[in-house]
């Protein structure tokens, strides 16, 4: 089967899928994200969607869409942040949209009590129109990832096949795409054989463009990748918080892919949304006020607590190699018309 269909039913199998059967965060889990490291994140991301809402001209209602929200916690962290601009929070409504019934037990637990409209949906299409700002944190980093690899007469689809052994390998299909090369930039176009190229389906990123010119509105979106669409083996899996084979165990380790964010943002521009960065997230955080944020929790903080919170900022921001600060991108999508937005200025 494509590799596109083997993480698909890797991580949503109904039964057997990895988000379908598991909550995955936190040092127990496999993996941590950045709302799960420090409050910091969301209330920053919360401060920055008030601003947002100022410069689309203060709507009286607004939905305020995450995608794949995982525990809650950005959005948590953002609604406690919000608090300071009254105005601003009693226009919300909140939308998750979530496929894994463990988180969205979770999120319903978390905001069984909170004031704010919520409601679930599992795609993006389906929540109500109006204006809106989406917020994504590693959500399309999850998506299935198709690869084709370059052989002697093109590019052909990457699969999973079962070997002699009766054990999953990789291998690719028997006939090259059609029309494959037409639709690939000049750069990829040059691929030696035996390289890959990785692409998504486009659709979430179409209905996000849509939804921010038509609503209309804005969407930020952070995730690890590459800015420029190129080839490259990027699927990996994780569990433990410990690099995976991908094949050794299905629906037991965590799959992911490389986002292009240069693909991310054409499709939403294809729907004439006004792209913003990538920019890395280090620097938007920066820009945004995390290390005022960070001293001031420090101030309020025993010695103890204090070292935490100096810790947390620095996996956030980081500029190591491998740094989240560095590793993460940051993207924003909006109606040409409100400007900048924050955080991306020149």
């Amino acid at each position: 089967m494509p590799v596109a269909q083997y993480m698909a039913l890797c991580l949503t199998h109904p039964v057997h899928g990895y988000y379908t059967t598991r909550d995955p965060l936190g040092a127990a889990g496999d993996f941590t994200t950045s709302p799960e490291i420090s409050q910091m994140f969301g209330e920053l991301i919360g401060l920055w969607a008030a601003e947002v809402w100022k410069q689309m001209g203060s709507p009286e209602h607004l939905q305020l869409i995450e995608l794949g929200p995982g525990r809650g916690t950005m959005m948590g962290d953002a609604l406690r942040a919000v608090i300071r601009v009254p105005e601003f929070r009693r226009t919300i409504a909140v939308h998750f949209v979530e496929v894994s019934p463990p988180f969205e037990k979770r999120q319903r637990d978390a905001f069984a009590r909170t004031d704010v409209p919520v409601e679930w949906h599992k795609a993006l299409e389906d929540v109500p129109e109006g204006p809106c700002i989406i917020l994504a944190n590693e959500f399309f980093d999850a998506l299935p990832v198709h690869q084709a690899v370059m052989c002697v007469d093109g590019w052909h689809e990457r699969v999973v096949k079962i070997d002699e052994n009766n054990q999953l390998r990789f291998g690719h299909a028997s006939d090259p795409i059609p029309l494959f090369d037409d639709m690939l930039p000049e750069r990829v176009q040059q691929a030696q054989i035996g390289e890959i190229f990785e692409w998504r389906a486009d659709g979430i990123a179409l209905e996000l463009g849509r939804r921010v010119v038509r609503s209309p509105g804005a969407a930020l979106v952070f995730d690890y990748g590459h800015v420029e669409t190129a080839t490259g083996d990027t699927l990996q899996a994780v569990a433990g918080h410990r690099f995976a084979s991908a094949l050794a165990a299905p629906g037991q380790v965590d799959l992911t892919a490389h986002v292009d964010f240069q693909a991310l943002a054409q499709a939403a521009e294809g729907m004439d949304a006004r792209a913003h960065g990538p920019i890395e997230q280090g620097l938007f955080l920066r820009r945004l006020g995390i290390e005022t944020r960070a001293a001031m929790l420090k101030k309020a903080a025993p010695a103890e607590r204090a070292a935490e919170i100096e810790a947390a900022l620095g996996r956030l921001i980081s500029q190591a190699r491998t740094g989240m600060g560095r590793l993460f991108k940051v993207i924003g999508f909006a109606h040409e018309k409100f400007g900048i937005l924050p955080g991306f200025e020149p």
